[in-house]
């Protein structure tokens, strides 16, 4: 086998493997696209706490700033009190004290900036991340909704096309009950027809159905006959 066949082939594995790669992650785009949302929300949930210990670094930044600073300012006053006292030593001893507190002081107030600014750019891409999560869950739901839909719809059109048979032989079926029906009708119909011109109206029967005489079986001719006796008795 030539190296450029045996080239061609590796390639022709390679394409192979890649459409079966592409088919399973077309198969299952749902199932991954809802598994990287669960993976984004449960990072920015990470990220939240991690924020909230940044933040309680800056508040305790602030709160030793605060505390330097009251330090600073006490020790200036023990500064005056000694110069007061003529004793430049103790003055220069104590001023001596306030550089170690305001080189503290710088320090963490640089720490505390640099929370504060870190803080500030978490926040905003927290709230980016989350607004971006929220959008995906809303279209997480309109696909699965689609899915659905179309799954339906194809299973619909999937079971009409391979019950054609079935519902060919359920139409015929119906028909012939409609036409054996049809014929007892017919039958029913034809044998009062025989029944008729075999044994024929009677004349009284003809007579009423002309109007010639009158049907005395009613009950308004009953009532009428004994208000006529009535009368009559009068």
């Amino acid at each position: 086998m030539s190296q450029n066949i045996f080239q061609k082939l590796v390639t022709l594995v390679k394409g192979g493997a890649t459409q079966a790669g592409e088919a399973i992650i077309d198969a299952n785009a749902i199932t991954i696209f809802e598994q990287e949302i669960k993976d984004g929300q449960s990072n920015l949930d990470k990220a939240k706490k991690d924020l909230t210990l940044v933040m309680a670094k800056s508040m305790e930044a602030g709160r030793k700033i605060s505390s330097l600073n009251e330090d600073i300012a006490r020790h200036e006053g023990y500064v005056e009190k000694a110069l007061n006292k003529n004793d430049e030593s103790l003055a220069l001893e104590i001023a001596g004290k306030i550089t170690e507190f305001e080189a503290d002081l710088q320090i963490q107030q640089g720490a505390k900036d640099q929370y504060d600014t870190h803080i500030k750019r978490l926040k905003s891409q927290i709230k980016d991340t989350q607004q971006g999560l929220d959008k995906m869950t809303r279209e997480l739901t309109m696909v699965k909704t689609t899915e659905s839909v179309q799954k339906a719809s194809q299973a619909i059109s999937s079971n009409y096309a391979s019950s054609g048979s079935k519902a060919l032989s359920a139409k015929e079926s119906l028909n012939r009950i409609k036409a054996r029906q049809q014929e007892t009708e017919d039958r029913l119909v034809a044998g009062e027809a025989l029944r008729t011109e075999f044994e024929g109206e009677s004349l009284e029967d003809k007579l009423r159905a002309n109007g010639i005489i009158e049907d005395n079986s009613g009950a308004s001719s009953v009532l009428d006959r004994i208000k006529a006796k009535q009368n009559q008795s009068k």
